[in-house]
């Protein structure tokens, strides 16, 4: 199975994906990490990369898509989750067409939804360890032992990302809403669409991905 995860900034597709790999067996693919694996790898497509990226030029769909192509070669019976690509028209059709060259086909479109302003307090309130990644809340989650890491006992390590207050996660909604919201009409027209309500407990969240997919 195939699926895109569609949703904006901070509506948790990440968290899902991973639960996803981890129930299902399924594979992420994460342009941004994509992108860090390709440019510290040596081959010629990460050369590419490395050579865009340090020139503070965004990276061409054509090299994301090839990065793509290169993990569909790869085996993963459980099938590929696409996070964070497509954001475009143009990036979904060139999906497509390789998705069909190499004999795959697209099984469904998630639209995991949820309230600008609940997202605002969601992200705003959010931050992380800086050892080992686990994410915590101002309100919602807050570690048991106060400045330490319930995951890996890390101790003042915790940080928050620049853009994680209200202007900067407006103006990325902003952009979200124009430059990604055409697919949700794109994907409901090709009848791979599903919505999802993305709001709630992390586990609340993934039943409802797991019943939108039939899992």
């Amino acid at each position: 199975m195939n699926i895109i995860l569609l949703g904006p900034p901070g509506a948790g597709k990440g968290t899902q994906a991973h639960r996803l790999v981890a129930g299902q067996g399924m594979t992420q693919l994460s342009t941004g990490d994509m992108l860090r694996a390709a440019r510290t790898s040596g081959t010629e497509m990460g050369k590419q990369v490395a050579d865009v990226m340090d020139r503070g030029d965004l990276v061409t769909d054509e090299i994301v898509i090839g990065l793509i192509a290169e993990q569909l070669d790869s085996d993963a019976s459980g099938g590929f989750i696409f996070d964070g690509f497509p954001r475009t028209l143009a990036q979904a059709d060139a999906l497509a067409e390789l998705l069909d060259a190499k004999g795959q086909t697209l099984d469904a479109v998630i639209e995991m939804k949820v309230d600008d302003n609940a997202l605002v307090a969601r992200i705003s309130g959010r931050y992380s360890c800086g050892e080992c990644g686990a994410v915590y809340h101002d309100t919602t989650k807050i570690p048991a032992v106060e400045n330490t890491c319930d995951n890996c006992g890390a101790v003042d390590k915790f940080k928050r990302r620049a853009d994680d207050n209200e202007e900067s996660l407006r103006t990325r909604l902003m952009a979200y809403y124009k430059d990604t919201s055409p697919l949700i009409g794109y994907y409901y027209a090709k009848g791979q669409l599903k919505r999802v309500n993305g709001l709630g407990e992390i586990d609340q969240v993934a039943t409802r991905i797991s019943a939108a997919l039939g899992l």
